[in-house]
Protein backbone atom coordinates (compact mmCIF):
# COMPACT_ATOMS: atom_id res chain seq x y z
CA UNK A 1 0.00 0.00 0.00
CA UNK A 2 1.59 3.23 -0.83
CA UNK A 3 2.54 5.78 1.81
CA UNK A 4 0.19 8.05 3.55
CA UNK A 5 0.84 11.81 2.90
CA UNK A 6 -1.43 13.03 6.09
CA UNK A 7 -0.10 12.85 9.07
CA UNK A 8 -1.66 10.36 11.24
CA UNK A 9 -1.49 9.09 14.54
CA UNK A 10 -0.35 5.68 15.95
CA UNK A 11 -0.85 4.35 19.33
CA UNK A 12 2.08 1.44 19.88
CA UNK A 13 1.76 -0.62 22.97
CA UNK A 14 4.81 -2.34 24.13
CA UNK A 15 8.31 -1.13 24.39
CA UNK A 16 9.82 -4.31 23.06
CA UNK A 17 12.08 -4.57 19.69
CA UNK A 18 8.61 -4.92 17.50
CA UNK A 19 6.85 -2.35 19.43
CA UNK A 20 9.91 0.12 18.75
CA UNK A 21 10.18 -1.00 15.86
CA UNK A 22 6.46 0.06 14.63
CA UNK A 23 7.13 3.21 16.57
CA UNK A 24 10.21 4.11 14.51
CA UNK A 25 9.00 3.49 11.33
CA UNK A 26 5.76 6.13 11.79
CA UNK A 27 8.01 8.82 13.82
CA UNK A 28 10.15 8.18 10.14
CA UNK A 29 7.36 8.64 8.21
CA UNK A 30 6.51 11.57 9.76
CA UNK A 31 3.49 10.47 11.91
CA UNK A 32 2.50 11.45 15.77
CA UNK A 33 3.18 8.12 18.25
CA UNK A 34 2.28 7.58 21.69
CA UNK A 35 4.02 4.45 23.03
CA UNK A 36 2.76 2.79 26.16
CA UNK A 37 4.98 0.59 28.30
CA UNK A 38 3.46 -1.34 31.49
CA UNK A 39 7.12 -1.07 32.80
CA UNK A 40 9.58 1.27 33.41
CA UNK A 41 11.52 -0.30 30.44
CA UNK A 42 11.05 -3.28 28.43
CA UNK A 43 12.38 -6.92 30.42
CA UNK A 44 11.02 -9.46 28.09
CA UNK A 45 12.44 -11.62 25.29
CA UNK A 46 13.66 -8.36 23.53
CA UNK A 47 16.82 -7.77 26.08
CA UNK A 48 16.78 -11.84 27.15
CA UNK A 49 18.20 -12.89 23.90
CA UNK A 50 21.73 -12.96 21.50
CA UNK A 51 21.17 -9.72 19.20
CA UNK A 52 21.75 -11.60 16.45
CA UNK A 53 20.38 -10.45 13.09
CA UNK A 54 20.33 -14.30 12.11
CA UNK A 55 19.78 -14.75 8.51
CA UNK A 56 21.53 -18.25 8.19
CA UNK A 57 18.47 -20.72 9.14
CA UNK A 58 15.87 -18.39 8.06
CA UNK A 59 13.13 -20.98 6.07
CA UNK A 60 13.69 -19.83 2.28
CA UNK A 61 10.74 -17.61 0.77
CA UNK A 62 9.00 -15.10 3.12
CA UNK A 63 11.14 -15.33 6.15
CA UNK A 64 14.39 -15.44 4.37
CA UNK A 65 12.79 -12.50 2.26
CA UNK A 66 11.98 -10.52 5.23
CA UNK A 67 15.26 -11.07 7.20
CA UNK A 68 17.24 -9.77 4.22
CA UNK A 69 15.27 -7.29 4.60
CA UNK A 70 15.96 -6.66 8.37
CA UNK A 71 19.18 -7.07 7.74
CA UNK A 72 19.34 -4.03 5.52
CA UNK A 73 17.09 -1.44 7.88
CA UNK A 74 19.26 -2.67 10.92
CA UNK A 75 22.40 -1.60 9.00
CA UNK A 76 20.51 2.13 7.74
CA UNK A 77 19.55 2.35 11.49
CA UNK A 78 22.50 1.11 13.18
CA UNK A 79 24.51 4.05 11.06
CA UNK A 80 22.08 6.73 12.36
CA UNK A 81 21.76 4.95 16.30
CA UNK A 82 25.86 4.37 17.02
CA UNK A 83 24.73 3.05 20.63
CA UNK A 84 22.90 -0.17 19.03
CA UNK A 85 26.09 -1.87 18.94
CA UNK A 86 25.40 -2.98 15.06
CA UNK A 87 28.08 -4.93 13.63
CA UNK A 88 28.30 -7.10 10.46
CA UNK A 89 30.03 -9.65 12.04
CA UNK A 90 29.01 -13.09 10.06
CA UNK A 91 28.30 -16.34 11.82
CA UNK A 92 30.56 -20.02 11.77
CA UNK A 93 29.33 -23.09 12.47
CA UNK A 94 32.18 -25.62 12.87
CA UNK A 95 31.12 -29.28 11.77
CA UNK A 96 32.82 -32.58 12.77
CA UNK A 97 32.34 -35.60 10.66
CA UNK A 98 31.30 -36.39 7.47
CA UNK A 99 27.14 -36.35 8.23
CA UNK A 100 27.65 -32.67 10.06
CA UNK A 101 29.26 -31.97 7.32
CA UNK A 102 26.84 -33.25 4.75
CA UNK A 103 24.58 -31.28 6.21
CA UNK A 104 26.70 -27.68 5.49
CA UNK A 105 27.64 -29.21 1.95
CA UNK A 106 23.57 -29.44 1.03
CA UNK A 107 22.99 -25.65 2.49
CA UNK A 108 25.81 -24.19 0.51
CA UNK A 109 23.88 -25.94 -2.74
CA UNK A 110 20.07 -24.01 -2.01
CA UNK A 111 19.82 -21.72 -4.46
CA UNK A 112 19.33 -19.25 -1.78
CA UNK A 113 22.67 -19.66 -0.50
CA UNK A 114 24.64 -16.62 -2.54
CA UNK A 115 21.95 -14.35 -1.04
CA UNK A 116 22.57 -15.71 2.74
CA UNK A 117 25.87 -15.51 2.16
CA UNK A 118 26.98 -19.37 2.53
CA UNK A 119 30.62 -20.58 2.20
CA UNK A 120 31.72 -23.71 3.05
CA UNK A 121 35.57 -23.09 4.70
CA UNK A 122 38.26 -25.49 5.79
CA UNK A 123 39.60 -25.03 9.36
CA UNK A 124 42.18 -22.78 8.23
CA UNK A 125 39.66 -20.64 6.61
CA UNK A 126 37.66 -20.58 9.31
CA UNK A 127 40.30 -19.41 12.12
CA UNK A 128 41.77 -16.80 9.77
CA UNK A 129 38.36 -15.31 9.92
CA UNK A 130 37.86 -16.25 14.09
CA UNK A 131 41.25 -16.92 15.38
CA UNK A 132 39.11 -17.32 18.99
CA UNK A 133 38.30 -21.12 17.67
CA UNK A 134 41.27 -23.36 18.53
CA UNK A 135 39.50 -25.98 19.11
CA UNK A 136 39.31 -28.97 17.32
CA UNK A 137 36.91 -29.65 13.63
CA UNK A 138 36.97 -30.11 10.09
CA UNK A 139 34.96 -27.52 8.21
CA UNK A 140 32.77 -24.58 9.13
CA UNK A 141 29.76 -23.00 7.48
CA UNK A 142 30.17 -19.46 6.90
CA UNK A 143 27.15 -17.09 6.84
CA UNK A 144 28.55 -13.55 5.61
CA UNK A 145 25.09 -11.65 5.48
CA UNK A 146 24.65 -12.56 9.45
CA UNK A 147 25.20 -9.40 12.19
CA UNK A 148 24.70 -8.79 15.96
CA UNK A 149 23.30 -5.67 17.98
CA UNK A 150 23.55 -5.07 21.75
CA UNK A 151 20.41 -6.22 22.86
CA UNK A 152 20.35 -4.92 26.52
CA UNK A 153 20.59 -1.53 25.20
CA UNK A 154 19.13 -0.94 21.65
CA UNK A 155 16.11 -0.43 23.21
CA UNK A 156 17.34 2.29 25.30
CA UNK A 157 18.99 3.85 21.97
CA UNK A 158 16.30 3.48 19.49
CA UNK A 159 13.76 5.53 22.21
CA UNK A 160 16.60 8.23 22.67
CA UNK A 161 16.64 8.73 18.85
CA UNK A 162 13.05 8.97 18.88
CA UNK A 163 12.73 10.93 21.70
CA UNK A 164 14.09 13.50 19.66
CA UNK A 165 11.37 13.77 17.58
CA UNK A 166 8.30 16.74 19.03
CA UNK A 167 5.67 13.82 17.25
CA UNK A 168 6.80 10.75 20.27
CA UNK A 169 5.69 10.16 23.09
CA UNK A 170 6.67 7.43 25.82
CA UNK A 171 4.54 6.53 28.28
CA UNK A 172 6.16 4.04 30.68
CA UNK A 173 4.37 2.39 33.62
CA UNK A 174 1.19 2.36 32.41
CA UNK A 175 -0.70 -0.87 31.21
CA UNK A 176 -3.31 -1.09 28.98
CA UNK A 177 -6.51 -2.40 29.66
CA UNK A 178 -9.15 -1.80 27.70
CA UNK A 179 -10.12 -1.07 24.11
CA UNK A 180 -12.41 1.91 23.94
CA UNK A 181 -14.37 2.14 20.85
CA UNK A 182 -12.55 2.40 17.74
CA UNK A 183 -8.43 3.14 17.91
CA UNK A 184 -8.68 4.27 21.33
CA UNK A 185 -7.59 2.67 24.37
CA UNK A 186 -7.47 3.27 27.95
CA UNK A 187 -4.60 2.70 30.51
CA UNK A 188 -4.92 1.58 34.43
CA UNK A 189 -4.51 5.03 34.92
CA UNK A 190 -7.68 5.74 33.71
CA UNK A 191 -6.89 8.37 30.52
CA UNK A 192 -7.81 7.22 27.04
CA UNK A 193 -5.53 7.24 24.31
CA UNK A 194 -6.93 7.92 20.38
CA UNK A 195 -5.04 7.37 17.39
CA UNK A 196 -5.75 6.24 13.83
CA UNK A 197 -4.27 3.23 14.19
CA UNK A 198 -3.30 0.89 17.48
CA UNK A 199 -0.87 -1.30 17.52
CA UNK A 200 -0.90 -4.05 19.93
CA UNK A 201 2.99 -5.55 20.03
CA UNK A 202 2.61 -7.00 23.73
CA UNK A 203 5.23 -9.67 23.06
CA UNK A 204 4.54 -13.19 25.06
CA UNK A 205 1.36 -11.14 27.20
CA UNK A 206 -0.69 -13.14 25.48
CA UNK A 207 -3.34 -13.26 28.29
CA UNK A 208 -6.09 -10.29 29.53
CA UNK A 209 -6.34 -7.76 26.86
CA UNK A 210 -4.95 -9.79 24.27
CA UNK A 211 -6.89 -12.78 25.10
CA UNK A 212 -10.42 -11.26 25.24
CA UNK A 213 -9.52 -9.46 21.70
CA UNK A 214 -8.25 -12.30 19.67
CA UNK A 215 -10.40 -14.88 21.23
CA UNK A 216 -9.07 -18.45 22.77
CA UNK A 217 -8.01 -19.99 20.07
CA UNK A 218 -4.57 -17.20 18.94
CA UNK A 219 -2.43 -19.28 17.01
CA UNK A 220 0.75 -18.37 19.49
CA UNK A 221 2.28 -19.79 21.60
CA UNK A 222 4.89 -19.33 24.72
CA UNK A 223 8.19 -20.36 24.52
CA UNK A 224 10.67 -20.31 27.49
CA UNK A 225 14.87 -20.29 26.90
CA UNK A 226 17.37 -20.49 29.29
CA UNK A 227 20.49 -18.27 28.41
CA UNK A 228 24.26 -16.98 29.87
CA UNK A 229 26.99 -14.65 29.86
CA UNK A 230 30.14 -14.51 30.77
CA UNK A 231 33.28 -12.38 31.95
CA UNK A 232 35.04 -10.78 28.97
CA UNK A 233 36.89 -13.24 27.48
CA UNK A 234 40.26 -11.25 26.63
CA UNK A 235 39.97 -11.63 23.03
CA UNK A 236 38.16 -11.03 19.84
CA UNK A 237 35.51 -13.47 19.04
CA UNK A 238 35.07 -11.59 15.33
CA UNK A 239 32.26 -13.84 14.64
CA UNK A 240 29.09 -15.19 15.97
CA UNK A 241 29.34 -19.13 16.51
CA UNK A 242 26.80 -22.05 16.03
CA UNK A 243 27.54 -25.46 16.47
CA UNK A 244 26.00 -28.36 14.59
CA UNK A 245 22.80 -28.84 16.38
CA UNK A 246 21.21 -25.77 15.50
CA UNK A 247 21.05 -27.78 11.80
CA UNK A 248 18.24 -29.74 13.54
CA UNK A 249 16.37 -26.20 14.94
CA UNK A 250 16.28 -23.90 11.71
CA UNK A 251 14.52 -24.77 8.57
CA UNK A 252 17.14 -23.51 6.32
CA UNK A 253 18.71 -27.03 6.88
CA UNK A 254 16.36 -29.39 6.23
CA UNK A 255 17.65 -31.94 3.85
CA UNK A 256 18.11 -35.93 3.16
CA UNK A 257 21.62 -34.90 4.89
CA UNK A 258 19.91 -33.75 8.04
CA UNK A 259 17.24 -36.58 7.99
CA UNK A 260 20.44 -38.61 8.18
CA UNK A 261 22.16 -36.64 10.82
CA UNK A 262 19.09 -37.17 13.01
CA UNK A 263 18.67 -40.62 12.56
CA UNK A 264 22.63 -42.05 12.56
CA UNK A 265 23.58 -39.25 15.69
CA UNK A 266 20.95 -38.12 17.61
CA UNK A 267 21.54 -35.24 20.31
CA UNK A 268 23.22 -36.01 23.55
CA UNK A 269 20.25 -36.95 26.32
CA UNK A 270 20.92 -33.28 27.89
CA UNK A 271 20.85 -31.17 24.67
CA UNK A 272 17.69 -33.49 23.36
CA UNK A 273 15.71 -32.96 26.32
CA UNK A 274 16.48 -29.43 26.30
CA UNK A 275 15.83 -29.10 23.03
CA UNK A 276 19.41 -27.43 22.83
CA UNK A 277 21.69 -25.63 20.30
CA UNK A 278 25.02 -23.35 20.95
CA UNK A 279 24.61 -19.41 19.51
CA UNK A 280 27.28 -17.61 20.78
CA UNK A 281 27.63 -13.83 20.30
CA UNK A 282 30.47 -11.59 22.01
CA UNK A 283 29.16 -8.52 23.56
CA UNK A 284 30.37 -5.04 23.54
CA UNK A 285 32.44 -5.50 26.67
CA UNK A 286 34.11 -8.85 25.71
CA UNK A 287 31.72 -11.28 27.47
CA UNK A 288 30.14 -13.87 25.47
CA UNK A 289 25.99 -14.21 25.55
CA UNK A 290 25.85 -18.02 25.49
CA UNK A 291 22.66 -20.42 24.41
CA UNK A 292 20.05 -21.82 24.77
CA UNK A 293 17.19 -24.19 25.64
CA UNK A 294 13.65 -24.35 24.35
CA UNK A 295 10.71 -25.50 26.68
CA UNK A 296 6.98 -25.51 25.17
CA UNK A 297 4.81 -27.52 27.80
CA UNK A 298 3.27 -25.12 30.15
CA UNK A 299 3.32 -24.02 33.39
CA UNK A 300 7.02 -23.24 32.59
CA UNK A 301 9.58 -24.02 35.52
CA UNK A 302 9.90 -21.13 37.87
CA UNK A 303 13.94 -21.46 38.17
CA UNK A 304 16.90 -22.46 35.77
CA UNK A 305 18.95 -25.83 35.57
CA UNK A 306 22.49 -26.72 35.55
CA UNK A 307 22.60 -29.34 33.03
CA UNK A 308 22.26 -27.13 29.69
CA UNK A 309 24.67 -24.85 30.71
CA UNK A 310 27.05 -27.44 32.12
CA UNK A 311 26.42 -29.08 28.86
CA UNK A 312 26.90 -25.51 26.71
CA UNK A 313 30.13 -24.97 28.23
CA UNK A 314 31.76 -27.92 27.44
CA UNK A 315 30.88 -27.35 23.67
CA UNK A 316 31.79 -23.91 23.77
CA UNK A 317 35.02 -24.87 25.26
CA UNK A 318 35.76 -27.40 22.59
CA UNK A 319 35.46 -24.81 19.91
CA UNK A 320 37.62 -22.09 21.65
CA UNK A 321 40.31 -25.09 22.72
CA UNK A 322 40.10 -22.81 25.95
CA UNK A 323 38.38 -22.82 29.45
CA UNK A 324 35.42 -20.69 29.11
CA UNK A 325 35.58 -17.39 31.48
CA UNK A 326 33.73 -17.18 34.96
CA UNK A 327 29.85 -16.92 34.22
CA UNK A 328 28.67 -13.42 35.06
CA UNK A 329 24.90 -14.12 34.43
CA UNK A 330 22.51 -16.72 33.88
CA UNK A 331 18.23 -15.86 33.14
CA UNK A 332 15.70 -16.99 31.42
CA UNK A 333 13.03 -15.49 29.50
CA UNK A 334 10.13 -16.08 27.38
CA UNK A 335 9.02 -15.37 23.51
CA UNK A 336 5.61 -15.84 21.60
CA UNK A 337 5.89 -17.79 18.34
CA UNK A 338 3.61 -18.74 15.93
CA UNK A 339 2.27 -22.14 16.05
CA UNK A 340 2.43 -22.24 12.62
CA UNK A 341 6.16 -22.28 12.67
CA UNK A 342 6.24 -21.24 8.99
CA UNK A 343 4.62 -17.67 9.45
CA UNK A 344 6.66 -14.89 10.30
CA UNK A 345 4.23 -13.31 12.48
CA UNK A 346 0.85 -13.12 13.91
CA UNK A 347 -0.90 -9.61 12.54
CA UNK A 348 -4.16 -9.55 13.46
CA UNK A 349 -6.95 -6.91 13.35
CA UNK A 350 -8.98 -8.10 16.69
CA UNK A 351 -10.81 -4.33 16.01
CA UNK A 352 -11.96 -1.92 13.76
CA UNK A 353 -8.20 0.32 14.09
CA UNK A 354 -6.79 -2.03 15.67
CA UNK A 355 -4.03 -4.56 15.42
CA UNK A 356 -2.50 -7.11 17.36
CA UNK A 357 1.28 -8.25 16.02
CA UNK A 358 2.93 -10.96 17.66
CA UNK A 359 4.34 -14.45 17.66
CA UNK A 360 7.86 -13.90 15.69
CA UNK A 361 9.49 -16.19 18.11
CA UNK A 362 13.19 -16.11 17.71
CA UNK A 363 13.00 -14.55 14.89
CA UNK A 364 11.89 -11.18 16.90
CA UNK A 365 15.25 -9.45 17.15
CA UNK A 366 16.06 -10.61 13.37
CA UNK A 367 13.11 -9.49 11.86
CA UNK A 368 11.20 -6.48 14.04
CA UNK A 369 12.55 -3.84 11.19
CA UNK A 370 10.67 -5.39 8.35
CA UNK A 371 8.06 -6.82 10.62
CA UNK A 372 7.36 -2.86 11.31
CA UNK A 373 7.99 -2.18 7.92
CA UNK A 374 5.13 -4.56 6.35
CA UNK A 375 2.83 -3.34 9.08
CA UNK A 376 3.31 0.32 8.54
CA UNK A 377 3.18 -0.23 4.51
CA UNK A 378 -0.29 -2.38 4.88
CA UNK A 379 -1.84 0.19 7.02
CA UNK A 380 -0.81 3.12 4.62
CA UNK A 381 1.31 4.91 7.43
Amino acid sequence: MARSVAVVRVIVVGAGVVGTMHAWHAVNRGHEVVQIERETEARGASLRNFGQIWVSGRAGGEELETALRARELWEEIGARVPALGFRPNGSLTPVRGDLERAVAEAAVARPDAAARGYKLLTPGEARAINPALRGDFDAALYCERDAAVEPRTAQLALRAELLRSPGYTFLPGREVREVVGERAVRDDHGEVHTGDAVVLATGAWLGGLVRELAGPDLPVRRVRLQMMQTDPLGEPLTTSVADADSFRYYPAYASPALDELNARQPQPATAAEHAMQLLMVQRADGGLTIGDTHEYEHPFAFDTVEDPYDHLTGVVESLLGRPLPKIRRRWAGVYAQCTDTSRVVHRQRVRDGVWLVTGPGGRGMTCSPAIAETTANELGW
